[in-house]
């Protein structure tokens, strides 16, 4: 039974269900940072899981990555599955631009999280719910 772990529930926003994926928003509005959770139990690397939940991982990542690239303007995407701290498998497409705080370094403990307000998360999820209308596997995709 799928669980998500502690610290992601703690951190983030939920957006919603991809296919195989949650859909989580990093509360920190310093840059539009998404995670993708894999919904299955006690995975924590990419080779656990079945040959066909990887490339429905990885399709969930790109799709999500262009879509995102697109939207927020992107000068770089970056994605990258970590596990350090939250062992779950997770991955993190984050939107970088020049303009934002961080960069080029990277954004983990570089500066301390701005939570989102209210009305930021639901300019987000309109600005989704634009983006997939076109790809009906993601259409309820942001709730």
């Amino acid at each position: 039974m799928f669980v998500l772990d502690s610290r992601l529930q703690q951190d983030t926003l939920p957006l919603g269900d991809l296919p195989l994926c949650r859909v989580l928003l990093s509360n920190d509005s310093n840059y539009p940072w998404f995670i993708l959770v894999p919904r299955r139990a006690d995975i924590s690397e990419v080779f656990q899981l079945e040959a066909a939940d990887q490339l429905q991982l990885w399709q969930e990542t790109t799709e999500l990555a262009q879509l995102l690239q697109s939207v927020f303007q992107a000068d770089k995407m970056n994605v990258a599955a970590l596990g350090n701290v939250v062992s779950q498998l997770h991955m993190h497409v984050i939107v970088r631009r020049r303009d934002d705080v961080a960069w080029p370094a990277p954004v983990w403990g570089k500066h301390p999280a701005q939570p989102y307000s209210d009305e930021e998360v639901a300019r987000i999820r309109e600005k989704l719910r634009v983006a997939f209308q076109h790809d009906p596997r993601f259409v309820q995709a942001v709730v």
